[in-house]
C-alpha cells in the first residue's frame, strides 16, 4: 500500500468523504476521535460503517478513541464489519498498546498505525514497536497532544519550527518506524493557507527520511504527493549509481559525474528506486 499522503476526515461529514475519495490521497482516515464531538460519535461511527461497505476506490483507515477509553470497543463493533483498510490508533504506548488493539479485534486484524508520541510514556516505547512489525501500517507521532499533556506552552518555535523537545521526539519517531521496517509518516501541517511553508515542511519531512505524511485537507494532498514522489532527476542519478555498481561489482567507491560514491549511495539508490516502483 503506497502511503505518501493519508487524509483525515472527520467520521461525522459523511458529505465529505466522497470528496476526500477523489482527492489524490493514497489513504483517507476516517476519524472517529478528535474532530467528532461526543455527542456525535454514534453518528461517526454510523456514517463509517456505511462508507466501508461500498466499493472504496481508495484505501480507508478508521482512527478509533484511545484504549482504555468508553468508546473503543463500541468503535470496533461498528467498524470492523466493513473491514477497513488500517487502524489509526492514538494514544498508543508502546507495542504493548499494539497486542492490547489486537487482543481486541482477534482474527483477521486489519495493519496498524500507531500515534506513538501523545502521552509521555509513550515516548520510551518508541523502540518497542519492532516486535508488532508485522501487524504495523507505519508509524507516525503528533505535536499537540504531548504539549498539552505536560503543560507545555507550544511544541512551535515563532516561525513554525519545532521546539528542541519535538523535534527529539520527531526524530525519535522516525528511527523507531525505520528499525520496525515500516513507513515513517509524518505529522500534520497545521496551516492550509500557507502552500509554501507546507512545501518546505514536506521537503524536510523526505529530507530527513520520512516516507509520508498525514494531512488535514484536501488542498494540501498535491503538494505531500508531489514532495515524496522522486523527481525525474533522482530517479536518473540512482539508476546511474546502480549500474555503476552493477558493473563494477567488487568496487567499494567509484567516481560518477565527477564525484566519489560508496555503498551507502548505493543503498540510497536503491531506496529511491524501490520507493518510486522502478
Amino acid at each position: 500500500m503506497r502511503l505518501r499522503s493519508l487524509l483525515f476526515v472527520p467520521g461525522d461529514r459523511p458529505d465529505r468523504f466522497a470528496k476526500a475519495a477523489v482527492s489524490g490521497a493514497d489513504a483517507l482516515i476516517l476519524d472517529l476521535e478528535d474532530s467528532v464531538a461526543p455527542e456525535r460519535k454514534a453518528a461517526a461511527r454510523a456514517a463509517v460503517a456505511d462508507w466501508l461497505t461500498e466499493d472504496r476506490t481508495i484505501p480507508s483507515f478508521v482512527r478509533v478513541n484511545p484504549l482504555g477509553s468508553d468508546q473503543t470497543l463500541a468503535d470496533l463493533a461498528a467498524v470492523l464489519p466493513g473491514r477497513p483498510d488500517g487502524l489509526v490508533l492514538p494514544k498508543a504506548e508502546g507495542a504493548a498498546s499494539v497486542a492490547a488493539l489486537l487482543a481486541l479485534i482477534g482474527e483477521n486484524a486489519p495493519p496498524i498505525l500507531p500515534i506513538a508520541t501523545e502521552t509521555p510514556a509513550a515516548i520510551f516505547q518508541l523502540g518497542s514497536y519492532a516486535t508488532m512489525a508485522d501487524h504495523l501500517a507505519g508509524l507516525t507521532w503528533g505535536a499537540e497532544d504531548l504539549p498539552a499533556a505536560i503543560g507545555a506552552a507550544t511544541s512551535r518555535e515563532t516561525d513554525g519550527r519545532y521546539t528542541p523537545p519535538y523535534e527529539m521526539v520527531r526524530s525519535l519517531t522516525l528511527f523507531a518506524a525505520h528499525a520496525a521496517h515500516v513507513p515513517a509518516i509524518e505529522t500534520v501541517f497545521p496551516r492550509i493557507d500557507a502552500p509554501d511553508a507546507l512545501a518546505d515542511y514536506v521537503a524536510r519531512a523526505r529530507r530527513d527520511g520520512f516516507t509520508g505524511m498525514m494531512a488535514i485537507h484536501p488542498a494540501q494532498v498535491a503538494t505531500i504527493n508531489a514532495g515524496f514522489t522522486p523527481t525525474t532527476d533522482e530517479l536518473a542519478h540512482a539508476r546511474a549509481i546502480v549500474a555503476a555498481f552493477d558493473a563494477h561489482p567488487g568496487a567499494g567507491a567509484l567516481r560518477l559525474d565527477g564525484k566519489m560514491i560508496d555503498r551507502p549511495h548505493l543503498v540510497q539508490a536503491r531506496y529511491i528506486l524501490d520507493r518510486a516502483g522502478d
